[in-house]
């Protein structure tokens, strides 16, 4: 069965959605939201992939990001998590972030929902797991031409779905 996107999204009864985005407060009580529901639209009324610079700018947005991830002594816990070629990987986080900020819907077409939480949870993902992702993310992202309030706005979404992520227990050192 294909499902399109974004108008035959309808799965369980779930709303339509143009924008993906992951947090702790949902709307719809799934995980997910739109993208855009604590960003200001702007005047030109550009969504956030046309803002990213559309496939090319999403794309440079991801290689930065891999790129920093095999150069980054302190990710080097989280690149042994993924497979030693990292196109495959790179293919993907393209596909979905194009679709997650509002472009064509690519890795839905391809993959069907993304289902973040359910793929990563045969790694082990913990605290420094996450913070090692995040800082190759914040990394792509300073690096990355974009208007600064889409930027803090893209950190705080990316610093929450890297959170949601986890799925080891922090242990204290204190026992």
């Amino acid at each position: 069965m294909h499902l399109g996107w974004p108008s035959q999204l309808r799965l369980r009864g779930w709303p339509k959605i143009r924008c993906l985005s992951f947090g702790v407060s949902t709307t719809n009580g799934v995980g997910l939201r739109r993208l855009t529901d604590d960003y200001p639209v702007n005047a030109d009324q550009q969504s956030h992939y046309q803002l990213l610079g559309g496939e090319v700018g999403i794309r440079r947005l991801v290689d930065l990001f891999y790129d920093r991830m095999g150069s980054a002594p302190e990710a080097a816990g989280i690149l042994a998590l993924h497979p030693p070629d990292l196109e495959s990987s790179r293919e993907k986080l393209f596909l979905f972030l194009v679709g997650w900020t509002g472009g064509p819907p690519l890795y839905v077409e391809r993959f069907g929902h993304p289902m973040l939480r359910a793929r990563h949870l045969p790694f082990p993902i913990g605290e420094p797991e996450r913070d090692a992702w995040v800082s190759c993310m914040d990394y792509a992202l300073d690096s990355h031409e974009m208007p600064d309030q889409l930027r803090a706005h893209l950190r705080k979404r990316f610093h929450a779905v890297a959170d949601h992520m986890r799925n080891q227990i922090a242990t204290s050192g204190d026992d």
